[in-house]
């Protein structure tokens, strides 16, 4: 009785066995199902750079303002934006930009108490975009 069931039970693992080396999916046969697309957001501002050309020290405060859309398939979130000195100071849309919205970075460049001259600063913005980093430029000419 043993042997009986024991070949019974063989004999099921073998048959098994071989439908499932039938059911193998070879490479050149397509999948049966395809992944859903990543959502993602994605930035495309208007222009990176900005020249504030030549102005006086005695309007040493400057203003510009960095355009954005996101026109990725998911909300985009500004977590960062910071400037490479002290003199320009970033602000920015803190809320959520859906797909197809716009953004703007504000920027202010106080050149007072600074060496007359050309200077230009960047500000780096971090997000959950595709591209995680971007750096903004502001440029200018400051006289006495």
């Amino acid at each position: 009785m043993k042997k009986t069931t024991f070949a019974v039970l063989t004999l099921m693992l073998l048959m098994l066995g071989v439908t499932l080396q039938q059911r193998t999916v070879t490479a050149s046969e397509p999948l049966a199902f395809t992944a859903a697309p990543e959502k993602q957001a994605e930035i495309k501002f208007d222009t990176l750079r900005h020249d504030f050309g030549t102005f006086s020290e005695k309007d040493s405060e400057q203003h510009c303002t960095f355009q954005f859309t996101n026109v990725g398939n998911a909300p985009l979130v500004i977590n960062q934006a910071f400037a490479s000195c002290g003199c320009t100071v970033p602000t920015y849309t803190k809320d959520p930009i859906q797909p197809g919205d716009t953004g703007r970075i504000d920027v202010t460049y106080n050149g007072r108490g600074k060496f007359p001259g050309h200077f230009a600063k960047t500000i780096t913005i971090r997000s959950n975009a595709k591209t995680e980093i971007i750096r903004l430029t502001v440029e200018g000419m400051m006289t006495k």
